[in-house]
């Protein structure tokens, strides 16, 4: 379980170190850096499958995503000025858990060395064994495009190995005689999930008959919606799901049918002749549904986060999301980013949570509450 995650010059997180839990809630007002804390787990993630460089071209480049204010924050009533910068500008992401931890560094690329002058360079990398980086817990370390690796005797292979410097050491270095706890950290980046606002217009994918194949993992624009619940239906999950849809609508239920190899959903209420097809069903109970297909997973991840779930949901559907989202919980770690103070009081009341306010002083995103000795330990490997 990830006990700690960092983040360091991204946007409006100047500086932020959170204390993760097995149900982590993040909520705080409008603008406070919620959207943007999501992202930076994101990021983490595309990292695993080399996709960072990417993601933040989708965002404008790196030099668009950093940070724009005074290198150490703003003082509270102090006029803001430009200041000359000491320290390397980069963006640098990390997480600590029980077993592993891992952090990157990324910064520009050398001026006049390379016409994508947008593009990061990971500048370090590191991955150790326990929940504190340290000199001895160090079981990867990357500097450059040069690699090292522990070896079982302690001490480092000699032999270093050369990556470039667009490529993450997780998706590059792949060799599990040199570094087996490197493809375990990778393997468990990979396994996260993420969710974020379900398309329900009336073209939206879940809306539409699929050829069925069976779907422990419902895909993130829910177009295998029917799919995926049969297969949760088939793996012995029948009972739960239908106690859910229950609570959600009292009175109703839900089936799949088949049509020539397509399936499609089929939703039964009382006092309605005949069921809805899931082209005629509303936004909010689409919504629902796909919420309950990707929350009963029969493949649980080892992180699973969700971006305000409640987003087009009547705030009577709110404790039933809440009592989904614990039964999740049981099984795989969640975060959830949400301002729906009524869902966050119904989970509280269900399960245990860690609620993470988030707020925003001079342009910074900071933690609630959290004093600078109250900050979980953390340590970025230096360049």
């Amino acid at each position: 379980m990830l006990t700690t995650l960092a983040v360091e010059n991204y946007r409006s997180l100047r500086d932020l170190v959170l204390p993760l839990s097995g149900l982590t809630v993040v909520t705080g007002p409008n603008g406070s850096g919620k959207s943007s804390l999501y992202r930076a787990l994101r990021l983490l993630a595309d990292a695993s499958r080399n996709g960072a460089v990417a993601a933040l071209a989708r965002e404008g480049g790196l030099p668009s995503t950093l940070w724009a204010g005074p290198e150490n924050g703003a003082r509270p009533g102090a006029r803001v000025q430009g200041t000359v910068r000491t320290k390397a500008v980069g963006l640098r992401l990390g997480f600590a858990g029980d077993e592993f931890g891992y952090a990157l560094d990324l910064g520009l690329p050398v001026p006049g060395e390379t016409m994508f002058n947008l593009d990061p360079e990971f500048k370090r990398e590191a991955v150790w064994a326990g929940p504190f980086l340290k000199p001895a817990s160090l079981l990867a370390d990357r500097a450059g495009p040069s690699v090292r690796t522990r070896v079982a005797s302690g001490g480092w292979d000699p032999d270093a190995y050369r990556i470039r410097l667009s490529d993450s050491m997780l998706s590059e270095f792949a060799d599990p005689r040199a570094c087996p706890e490197l493809l375990v950290v990778r393997e468990r980046i990979r396994s996260w999930r993420f969710y974020d606002h379900f398309r329900t217009d009336a073209s939206a994918p879940a809306r539409e008959p699929r050829i069925g194949t069976r779907t422990p993992v419902l895909s993130h624009d829910g177009a295998d919606l029917a799919a995926a619940l049969q297969t949760i239906i088939e793996v012995g999950r029948a009972a739960e799901l239908a106690s859910l849809v229950d609570a959600a609508f009292p009175g109703s239920r839900l089936s799949v049918v088949s049509t020539e190899g397509s399936l499609s959903v089929r939703f039964h209420q009382h006092g309605l002749l005949r069921p809805l097809s899931a082209a005629e069903l509303s936004d909010g109970t689409l919504r629902f549904l796909l919420w309950v297909a990707a929350l009963l997973t029969p493949r649980p991840p080892e992180l699973l986060v969700l971006n305000e779930p409640e987003t087009s949901l009547h705030p009577d559907l709110l404790p039933a999301l809440a009592a989904l989202i614990a039964t999740a919980a049981k099984e795989t770690q969640l975060v959830v980013v949400s301002h729906a103070s009524p869902l966050i009081r119904a989970l509280s009341e269900i399960a245990d949570v860690g609620t993470l306010e988030l707020e925003k002083e001079n342009g910074e995103t900071k933690l609630v509450g959290q004093g600078r000795l109250d900050r979980p330990s953390w340590h970025w490997p230096k360049r």
